[in-house]
């Protein structure tokens, strides 16, 4: 058991070295790790970059560019990542605000749960003689 919680320490550790030494690096470093990462996606799925380039709609040179850390336009960055079945990746970028379950208790009781009829606010008209 203590060797299991070592490791799992030990795995930590080394994430969080990862996440520091990535702000560390420059954008063109950061992007060619990135181009890294998404070739070990690949490999790991056990696709060709020809294979890749077909699913995604682009060229084979596009594929390998990115790969190795050229510049690419986000919609061929997204192009991959759909082909790679990877989208969840950019949830890191919503910014959804992080509540307390306190107040996502208070948030859900004042939630509407009817609608109601709207009322007249306009005293100037007649009332109708229906």
């Amino acid at each position: 058991m203590q060797k299991q919680h070592n490791l799992i320490l030990e795995s930590l550790m080394m994430l969080r070295n990862q996440i520091i030494n990535l702000n560390n690096l420059s954008d063109h470093a950061l992007v060619q790790e990135i181009g890294e990462n998404l070739k070990q996606i690949r490999l790991n799925k056990n696709i060709t970059q020809d294979e890749l380039a077909k699913i995604s709609g682009l060229d084979r040179t596009t594929i390998s560019q990115l790969e190795n850390g050229r510049p690419a336009t986000l919609l061929t960055f997204v192009q991959v990542l759909r082909a790679l079945d990877k989208l969840e990746l950019l949830n890191i970028f919503s910014d959804e605000p992080d509540i307390s379950p306190l107040e996502a208790v208070k948030l859900k009781r004042q939630t509407r749960k009817r609608a109601s009829k709207k009322k007249n606010n306009d005293k100037n008209e007649e009332a109708s003689e229906w």
